[in-house]
């Protein structure tokens, strides 16, 4: 089964779901398109997914859509909102992010909110305001702190020892509630939704590191005041994202989305691969020269893979497929099975047709879409024939470094260059 680092309790634990587990991921940040940081996020949650589904277990998720903003007016408009949810799905689909079960609107799920609300002030763990806001008071909720490590006793004299949960709004985007028309604070929509999508015990709760606080500490503080007990039993964090060492940020020109990637030349699936190469709770630095090397990567595995298919066939090399099975299940130890992988590729006592059978077992997890070349035509990867051409400049002109480090490149690129008397010769 496997185990994952759980961030309240500090350590690896393992997830024992039952017959279902019920996973709850905040949505992208509203207001802009998600960008290469966000979907490392998403491409965890599939990884989770993915590897549960290996062993048969059902898994039902929840991801929120934000459309509406408490703050009246400051939002983008409606058209906007929807080509970014639109991008999005398009985003999702190219990385071969399945679908969650359930993916409320905020703008669709007020009522759920105002109901959870009415519960906590019922419970005397929230309070109205004469100006008709709604505020939790943390002081009523004592263990608040235990995700991020941030405590009640951090909170200094003259700080607010809470937060909106409804916040006054008028106007056509404000809605009707006990305490006057308004909206629902920012951390509110995250526990309605997962609590009437998902019930009150819900297995996992996932996001990225920036959320631990104060989003995470307040979701936890709602759900369970609400409901009187721990309703996450797991909280799961993915590592930041920073882009030639900078934190993506739209003032700085450090943003790097999807398509991008694609306008580069690379297959979207270099982007999933160069996540999957770190361990997700690590900060991750990447770069040009990362995704451009994972793409290598995938066009390689998928010229081997199309290659093999056309051997005997033969049994799945099941050590193999068993060792990153089992990195897999140790916290999703990406750049452990993607060793191994490497391993068995190069190992020669392996017959062709089983390394064939065991890439594509594997692919159900990875999702790098490995066997799209199998039965086409087979010709030189993109890029090859420029390398090619330079490795022909690079031998008329008797600069054998230059030449050596083309024929890598095109090695990890699935082409074998051989020299001769009358040049270099190619075979993939």
């Amino acid at each position: 089964m496997l185990r994952i680092h759980d961030t309240r309790a500090r350590q690896v634990e393992e997830l024992a779901g039952g017959r279902a587990v019920r996973m709850y991921t905040c949505g992208p940040a509203p207001g802009r398109r998600a960008h290469l940081g966000d979907l490392r996020t998403y491409v965890l949650s599939d990884l989770v997914r993915r590897v549960l589904e290996r062993r048969r277990t059902r898994v039902v998720a929840c991801r929120n859509v934000t459309d509406l903003w408490p703050l009246a007016g400051e939002g983008p408009g409606p058209d906007l909102v929807r080509r970014h949810e639109d991008d999005f799905r398009s985003d999702t689909a190219a990385l071969n992010l399945r679908p969650p079960e359930h993916s409320p609107r905020s703008s669709e799920t007020v009522d759920a909110m105002i109901e959870l609300i009415v519960r906590l002030v019922e419970r005397g763990h929230a309070y109205a305001a004469p100006d008709g806001s709604v505020n939790f008071d943390v002081r009523t909720f004592p263990t608040y702190g235990e995700i991020s490590g941030k405590r009640l006793d951090d909170v200094k004299p003259g700080e607010p020892s809470g937060w909106a949960l409804w916040l006054p709004a008028d106007g056509d985007e404000g809605r009707d509630a006990p305490w006057g028309r308004g909206l629902p604070g920012p951390h509110v929509e995250c526990s309605a939704m997962s609590l009437r999508h998902l019930g009150e015990r819900i297995d996992l709760h996932l996001g990225d590191a920036g959320l631990l606080f104060p989003h995470h500490e307040d979701v936890r503080a709602q759900s369970d005041a609400a409901t009187g007990h721990e309703v996450v039993r797991h909280w799961v964090h993915g590592g930041s994202l920073l882009f030639d060492g900078r934190e993506p940020a739209g003032s700085t020109g450090n943003v790097v989305l999807l398509p991008d990637v694609v306008a580069a030349g690379l297959d979207p699936l270099a982007a999933r691969l160069a996540f999957l190469e770190h361990h997700y709770r690590q900060r991750l630095d990447l770069t040009w020269d990362v995704l451009r090397a994972a793409d290598r990567t995938v066009r390689r595995w998928r010229a081997r893979v199309a290659e093999w298919s056309e051997s005997p066939s033969a049994p799945m090399a099941s050590s193999y497929a068993e060792r990153v099975e089992s990195a897999l299940d140790d916290d999703l130890d990406t750049p452990a099975a993607l060793r191994i992988l490497r391993e068995l590729e190069r190992d020669e006592s392996v017959a062709p047709g089983s390394k064939f059978e065991t890439f594509l077992h594997l692919d159900q997890v990875l999702a790098l879409d490995l066997s799209t070349e199998i039965g086409k035509p087979r010709g030189l990867p993109a890029g090859a024939g420029e390398l090619l051409e330079r490795r022909d400049r690079a031998l008329e002109a008797n600069d054998w470094a230059a030449a050596d480090l083309l024929r890598d490149e095109l090695a990890e690129l699935g082409v074998r260059v051989t020299d001769t008397p009358e040049g270099q010769s190619w075979a993939l």
